[in-house]
């Protein structure tokens, strides 16, 4: 199964949309305007849904909101649409949502962030009055080298250990991934408007999510934690037992960046903010973040750094041939780690499960 890993955005959206329409899903297509892929196709945000129409419970699967890691995401999301998959195990009032690509421009350009250098999992704000991180002042220009001739990963190294050593390990990691407003060129910047993937999303949810009772969120990502662990990190609901009802979901593998127990340290703006937004008074929501470790945080910090850096300094179509593309692409989906792979399957086929689990349980109750 470790093959259903595409090699390319446009080979993920192919073997998604063959699966989802395979399975008799029923498909939307969102168009990115005014860009296109590095091999001059389209760049799309596209939903399949399976299951009853307006569900009272309703599983949502989402790939691709930081870029790159949609390699992951894509390949488990393709693997629930096949065969005896996940999404045909749902009870009959249950529906499933699998949302790809939620970041096309980044997942074709091999980038974490979007086409205006924003991480969409920092964006879901207000922008209006955007929740200021001091912290990072500390760490700007460590991580945003001036120098546009030629990135230098020793020099850079030298810089973040420095910073490591001051600061110490935890509060750097929150100085750095927390979220920034100030700083377009930075790392981990929210933006200063809603971008175009955030607007598709709000659509999405108000769409297809809104209403039902009792909804299962799950935000497909890599980089953080264990290599090959699939670590579920709380990110809501909002009614005073959402918590708890994690935990009977996912059981004590469950953390909280929130109570120090995760591999993440507190975000703000992530795409789980925009599904409690949306849904009406009553609903509950029960989401996480599955997150799948790749390299210790040093590395992937400074494959970060490199990425920002070349398309800081390099037109898209030269910074995607770059030999420093490698970096950000070892970080996020090690292209030929067959064990990490099958990992990954195995454990987002268990997690799936437990949601769809405790969606079952859960009871039925009004639409909201």
């Amino acid at each position: 199964m470790t093959d259903l890993f595409p090699t390319d955005y446009a080979r993920a959206r192919s073997d998604f949309r063959h699966a989802a329409e395979a399975a008799g899903a029923r498909l939307r297509t969102f168009v990115l305007p005014e860009h296109r892929g590095p091999d001059g196709g389209e760049l799309c945000v596209d939903t399949a849904y399976l299951g009853p129409t307006g569900p009272a419970k309703l599983l949502v699967t989402v790939s691709g909101t930081h870029g790159i890691e949609g390699f992951c995401g894509s390949a488990c999301q393709t693997r629930i649409l096949l065969g005896e998959g996940v999404a045909r195990s749902a009870g009959r009032d249950t529906g499933v949502l699998l949302v790809h690509a939620l970041n096309p421009y980044g997942f074709a350009h091999l980038r974490r962030v979007n086409e205006d250098n924003i991480d969409l999992n920092r964006n879901f704000v207000d922008h209006d009055d955007p929740p200021h991180n001091d912290a990072y002042e500390l760490v700007h220009a460590a991580l945003v080298p001036p120098d546009a001739g030629a990135f230098s990963p020793s020099t850079l190294v030298a810089e973040l250990t420095g910073l490591q050593e001051r600061l110490g390990p935890r509060v750097l990691q929150e100085a750095v991934t927390r979220g920034q407003y100030r700083h377009p060129d930075g790392l981990f910047y929210g933006g200063r408007q809603a971008c175009w993937s955030h607007r598709v999303f709000r659509a999405v949810v108000a769409e297809q999510v809104a209403g039902a009772a009792h909804v299962a969120y799950i935000d497909l990502h890599t980089g953080l934690g264990e290599r090959g662990v699939g670590e579920p990190i709380f990110r809501g609901g909002r009614d005073a037992g959402a918590f708890d009802r994690a935990r009977r979901w996912y059981g004590d593998a469950l953390t909280a960046s929130e109570q120090g127990t995760s591999s993440s340290t507190p975000i703000v703006g992530n795409t789980a903010a925009a599904v409690a937004d949306g849904l009406g008074a009553g609903s509950e929501l029960t989401a996480i973040t599955l997150e799948f470790g790749t390299l210790p945080g040093p590395e992937v910090l400074l494959a970060l750094c490199a990425d920002n850096w070349l398309h800081q300094h390099r037109e898209p179509a030269e910074a995607v041939r770059s030999e420093l593309k490698q970096l950000i692409r070892t970080a996020f989906c090690p292209a030929a780690d067959e064990l990490w792979r099958s990992q990954v399957l195995r454990r987002a086929r268990e997690v799936f499960d437990q949601a769809l689990t405790g969606l079952a349980d859960a009871k039925p109750g009004p639409r909201a």
